[in-house]
């Protein structure tokens, strides 16, 4: 046989094999509409789909690590406080507002819409099988999985036939006949329980995203004897969701009793450590005007107006009086302290504006179980109240509350001040024990440390959806387990004639997917109808 010159002469490969020669192969161009079908079919495919919900649990792991404005305002403000530069870098890639910012919201919508893509295909191919009718049996079931045959007199082919559609219509299964044989298959309810899980993860997705909108988060310092009312001015911080009115805020009003506090006393090796927090508040409302008593602890959150209320922490809040050279009351507060260690040494700031001959700022720090060190500072060390110090620096100058900045309550920006007492000064900070008075250097007045009170920390948290997120959240787990356990099988059950005039029965099944279970059902449904068909009048 000839051969150009551009053939492969190969003697390992067919004469008539193409080389180089083979020509090009044109492929049709895909246009706008075919790029627009190729992208969406991957986007909703379920590889996709998996793929974006690992991204989607990876992109939600910052929000853990790094304080977020909705719920922690002050950590993100010790960031700005402690390194201003990160803050602004993590700020700019949006990672105190991680559940809001554009990437992950991007990752939740993408997965949003992969998810119906696949979810809405699938239910209408699944509604089609459901009212299809099971398979016709094949010509050689030796070549199936569990085949097995038997003999068996005392019956024809006909009474065989109705009795396997009998027992596999009692194990549960679908089931045809076609001429001398019956075809069966069950398991739909394993698809089923795979579409519930992921269209309740789609309903999980919606309820999450119209929470966040609706619902609104908020936070409050209530010292025992005062009270909260749920109007949007009372919250110390807020953070609304992007739908949210202000209608949504029901009318109640919660006052705190007292915080009760126990501590480790009997263990040395956890000498006062806090064992229990218990809130006790009187709750008023419209359906109790005259007010029902209440806890709220740290893990039982108090339900009342739609909000969860949760015991996020607690302090302690010194009441200090200040009074000018005419013995005039110019300040009476309790100021809350914000603890920095176990021991619940506190500090907190003293904004006097008005009424003294120069604005007065006072950096204040509380002992509640005040020891003195060898070094001769004070320290706490233990967090309830045993030994109250107070210990206080002066400082004079503009407080800039004038300037129409929002200043936080619990810093003082001493640049522009002059400092009066402390650390740097010729007088030593005031120290005061509860009920004690001391005069203020430059003949400004007294101030007094007349007692001190607890106060609780709430995070008020509103979710209208949560009820509907716990619902489907069980639907996806009841869904998933049934997929998993409920597996997927067709059974045939074939019977002809034998040549001593009985009747040969061939036995035979086949699984989607891995089914190591298949052949003992299989022998399970001969056994069965073997039984059926030895009974007596069968």
């Amino acid at each position: 046989m000839s051969r150009s010159s551009d053939t492969v002469t190969d003697p390992l490969r067919p004469d008539d094999y193409v080389g180089s020669a083979a020509p090009t192969v044109n492929q049709p161009k895909l246009g706008p509409l075919g790029y627009l079908r190729f992208f969406w079919r991957q986007l909703t495919s379920m590889r996709t789909a998996l793929f974006l919900l690992l991204l989607l649990a990876i992109a939600a792991i910052p929000g853990s690590l790094v304080p977020q404005r909705s719920a922690d305002p002050n950590g993100v403000q010790t960031y700005y406080d402690n390194d201003v530069e990160l803050a602004r870098v993590l700020d700019f890639f949006q990672l105190f507002d991680v559940y809001g910012s554009v990437w992950f919201s991007a990752v939740y919508l993408l997965l949003f819409i992969s998810l119906i893509g696949c979810v809405l295909p699938r239910t209408k191919h699944h509604f089609q099988a459901l009212r299809s009718r099971p398979p016709k049996t094949p010509a050689r079931l030796q070549r199936l999985e569990g085949f097995r045959t038997q003999e068996l007199g005392g019956t024809d082919v006909a009474g065989a036939v109705a009795s396997a559609d009998q027992v596999l219509r009692r194990a549960g299964y679908r089931t045809e006949r076609y001429g001398d044989s019956v075809s069966a298959e069950r398991g739909y309810l394993r698809e089923t329980g795979n579409l519930v899980f992921h269209s309740a993860l789609v309903g999980v997705l919606i309820c999450v995203g119209l929470g966040g909108g609706l619902g609104y988060t908020g936070q409050k310092i209530i010292v025992e004897g005062q009270s909260f009312t749920n109007t949007l001015l009372a919250y110390d911080s807020f953070n609304p969701g992007r739908w949210f009115g202000e209608e949504t805020l029901n009318p109640y009003r919660i006052e705190l009793d007292s915080l009760d506090v126990e501590y480790e006393e009997q263990n040395l090796n956890a000498y006062g450590q806090p064992l229990d927090f218990t809130a006790n508040v009187r709750v008023y409302d419209q359906g109790a005007p005259e007010g029902v008593d209440s806890t709220i602890k740290v893990n039982e959150p108090l339900r009342e107006g739609g909000n969860d209320i949760y015991l996020l922490g607690n302090g302690f809040a010194p009441t200090i009086t200040v009074r000018n050279a005419d013995g005039d009351v110019v300040f009476r507060e309790a100021v809350p302290f914000l603890p920095q260690d176990a021991q619940l040494t506190s500090i907190g700031v003293v904004k006097v504006p008005d009424g003294l001959s120069e604005q007065l700022g006072m950096i204040g720090f509380f002992y509640p179980t005040a020891s003195e060190l060898e070094t001769g500072a004070l320290a706490s060390t233990h967090p309830d109240l045993r030994n109250p110090v107070l210990t206080l620096q002066l400082y004079t100058g503009d407080l800039q509350l004038d300037d129409g900045i929002p200043r936080s309550v619990y810093a003082l920006e001493t640049d522009d001040m002059t400092q009066l007492t402390g650390r740097g000064t010729d007088i030593e900070s005031l120290v005061l024990a509860e009920g004690d008075t001391v005069e203020m250097p430059n003949g400004l007045g007294t101030v007094t440390f007349e007692q001190v009170d607890r106060y609780v920390s709430l995070d008020i948290h509103r979710d209208p959806t949560q009820g509907w997120v716990l619902i489907f959240a069980v639907l996806a787990v009841a869904g998933l387990l049934t997929s998993l356990f409920i597996p997927r099988r067709r059974v045939w059950i074939k019977a002809t004639e034998g040549p001593d005039g009985g009747v040969r029965l061939e036995y035979a099944g086949l699984a989607r997917g891995e089914d190591p279970g298949l052949e003992r059902a299989v022998a399970d449904v001969a056994e069965r109808h073997r039984k059926a068909l030895e009974k007596p009048g069968a």
